[in-house]
């Protein structure tokens, strides 16, 4: 029976290890959002992030794209855009909450070329291209199946950092709010998953 529990625990960590590994690889395969770390303090990190271009839909945060949200980007970069051009995928996907309630903004960021050389227009409906203004931000990394709950417990962490620190949120009515960041796909275990939540500062 000792045997046999340890052969399975065995079992249990090469697999974990597998996940982990897999997951690293799969995230080195997409092109990320650039941004300058100016500050860091283990999971907690003040950067400067260029202009963005993203293509963006309306959604939910608790339905973590199951409600068409995902799809309607993905169908995008497929091919369902004006140039009829495939684009790849990139990371992290942001979710954009400026309202402080359940309704966010689902934004994929665009390739640096594509940024470059012009965002062709969505031909489906309820998808929009718009700009991410660059600037400072601070930012809470963390791990989980992101949801409404989770992120609003890792925004109030984020909060009191930047208050121990002397940071001061952008409360601008142009300032883009609170933002939460997924870098996996959805299979990926949440123990595994690296989530962030962003803070634009003045």
């Amino acid at each position: 029976m000792r045997k046999r529990m340890v052969y399975f625990f065995s079992v249990a960590v090469l697999v974990a290890i597998g996940v982990f590994v897999f997951n690293k690889t799969t995230r080195a395969g997409y092109e990320s959002a650039e941004y300058k770390v100016i500050e860091s303090d283990g999971n907690f990190e003040v950067r400067e992030y260029p202009d963005l271009m993203l293509v963006a839909t309306s959604t939910k945060i608790d339905a973590q794209g199951r409600d068409g949200s995902f799809m309607k980007l993905f169908r995008y970069i497929s091919g369902a855009n004006e140039s009829e051009q495939k684009i790849s995928m990139t990371t992290p996907v942001f979710m954009e909450n400026d309202k402080a309630d359940s309704e966010v903004q689902m934004g994929f960021v665009m390739p640096k070329e594509i940024a470059v050389e012009g965002v062709p227009s969505p031909t489906g409906a309820d998808v929009d291209v718009r700009k991410r203004a660059g600037g400072r931000f601070a930012v809470l990394r963390f791990s989980g199946r992101l949801n409404k709950k989770l992120a609003k417990e890792s925004e109030t962490k984020l909060r009191t950092w930047m208050e121990s620190k002397g940071l001061a949120a952008d409360e601008s009515p142009e300032a883009s709010g609170v933002e939460s960041a997924s870098y996996d796909p959805p299979f990926t275990p949440g123990p595994l998953r690296r989530n962030e939540v962003l803070i634009r500062l003045k």
